[in-house]
């Protein structure tokens, strides 16, 4: 038996999310040829790091791109649209074909069967991430032979909104917590004694703070040094000179970050390395403020203030999509951020439960870690018998009751 993991982004986020399931199942599966493949070196290098930090190394199998491919692609409408992405399955069907499972963590794959029709090979979504967006429940889910989620938020908003059967979901808790026991990270201030604040936006520019009220963020730290500043962005913001919304078709320039952030004693900026994606900010934050990323949930692993920028006037209450709001103060723009800040640190035990609730209803988690919980799914999907990982239910109810 044969199952590969595919990488295939531009960039590192996915790899914690689907990772430590492939070496729990080389671990705990040895008749099992289990193979990561991935489409760049930045790609090979995080799945090394990352398996090697699990106790494992893991065999990685490059997939390239033909010529032809590979011209298309250096051309300027790869600053815009993936081509290098999408063009992998199609030069790749050899590889693909060999494989008994796929696991993934996004979407696109489900090329291989739509286009491609590779009907026998089972391709089983880890999903990346347990945000609240609309895009994570779409009618693609249901392409997927078998889905693992996180908690019975997911669960049930797959069966309502995407209409994935039951059976076809297995609640495994969260993979990429099996790797909080590493070394806690360390503070990149001169100063660590501040409280330090993350400021977390999503790129997408008709849900991204950024392109509206980003700067005034910077600016504010620049001018009140009270507390320090982590400036890490989903690392696909900066990534390319637009940024490109998938679910709503809208284009924005992130621009660049002016020296004088850059160079603030309390404003440390990341707009992409490991640590802006393996929670070392999460962790280290006393606070988060944000707007519609999923990382909001691996911050509330453990309770903290929170802070969130509705800059687009949205009308949030009630909207399963922006549930997370719920977990502290919706600004409508930075103008008095300053008050907001302590506000948030004064009350926050008001927070406290709604956060437990939000948390409780996204992760299942259970004594045995994800990742094992996750790879006995897998292998029961392909017939091998495991013990049973069944869609269960956290006691906890819902913070609010939100509309369909």
């Amino acid at each position: 038996m044969k199952i590969g993991f595919l990488f295939n982004h531009d960039q590192i986020h996915q790899v914690a999310h689907s990772l430590p399931i492939a070496v729990a199942l080389r671990r705990d599966y040895p008749d099992a040829e289990i193979v990561t493949a991935v489409t760049n070196a930045r790609l090979a290098s995080e799945v090394t790091r990352l398996s090697l930090m699990l106790g494992m190394r893991m065999k990685i199998v490059r997939l390239g791109l033909t010529r032809r491919s590979s011209r298309l692609a250096k051309c300027l409408l790869e600053a815009v649209v993936p081509v290098s992405k999408l063009a992998i399955y199609r030069d790749n069907l050899d590889f693909f074909r060999s494989l008994d499972a796929l696991v993934v963590a996004e979407k696109t794959s489900l090329l291989l069967k739509t286009r491609y029709k590779l009907d026998h090979l089972k391709i089983i979504h880890t999903r990346h991430g347990a945000g609240d967006r609309a895009i994570g429940f779409n009618k693609a889910s249901a392409g997927f032979d078998h889905v693992l989620v996180s908690g019975a938020k997911i669960a049930d908003r797959l069966a309502r909104d995407a209409g994935v059967a039951p059976e076809r979901m297995s609640v495994v808790g969260y993979p990429k917590f099996d790797l909080l026991a590493g070394h806690a990270p360390r503070s990149p201030f001169a100063d660590p004694t501040k409280p330090t604040v993350l400021y977390n936006p999503h790129p997408s520019p008709h849900l991204s703070s950024w392109f509206k009220h980003g700067r005034q963020v910077l600016e504010h730290f620049l001018q009140d040094d009270r507390y320090n500043l982590i400036f890490a962005p989903h690392v696909m913001l900066f990534h390319r000179p637009f940024v490109v919304s998938i679910d709503k078709l809208r284009i924005d320039r992130p621009g660049l970050i002016e020296d004088r952030f850059l160079d603030a004693p309390n404003i440390h900026i990341d707009l992409g390395s490991r640590a802006s994606t393996d929670m070392s900010y999460t962790r280290m934050a006393d606070l988060y403020l944000g707007d519609v990323s999923s990382q909001i949930y691996e911050f509330l692993h453990t309770q903290r203030p929170c802070l969130f920028l509705n800059s687009h006037d949205v009308a949030h209450r009630g909207d399963p999509n922006y549930a997370h709001w719920q977990a502290g103060e919706v600004l409508g723009d930075p103008v008095g951020l300053g008050e907001a800040l302590d506000r948030a640190f004064a009350t926050h035990h008001a927070y406290l439960p709604v956060q437990r609730t939000l948390f409780e209803r996204s992760f299942e988690l259970t004594a045995e870690p994800s990742s094992q919980r996750a790879a006995r799914a897998i292998m029961s999907v392909l017939g091998v018998q495991t013990a049973p990982t069944p869609l269960t239910r956290p006691a906890a109810e819902p913070a609010a009751s939100f509309a369909a």
